[in-house]
């Protein structure tokens, strides 16, 4: 068994990750792996799950999140074009 990194949880289902510069966690569930491993939205802080919309160095969930803190041109994974 090992200890999950988060939450301290002795789990024989445990599991370990290594991020792409290498570092190493272990966790029990995903949900403690998304909440360490998981960039946050710089709009309004939510966990980003899915593919997201990056700009420059900043993350953001939603093209809605990503206007509002100013990228033009963001469009969530639609047919649409941003207004």
């Amino acid at each position: 068994m090992a200890r999950c990194d988060v939450c301290g949880n002795d789990y024989p289902l445990s599991f370990e990750v290594t991020t792409a510069d290498g570092k190493r966690a272990i966790f029990d569930s995903i949900e403690c792996a998304a909440h360490r491993i998981a960039p946050t939205c710089a709009h309004c802080g939510c966990r980003i799950l899915g593919h997201g919309i990056q700009d420059g160095e900043r993350f953001f969930c939603c093209a809605s999140c990503s206007r509002h803190a100013g990228v033009r041109g963001a469009v969530d994974n639609t047919d649409r074009v941003a207004p």
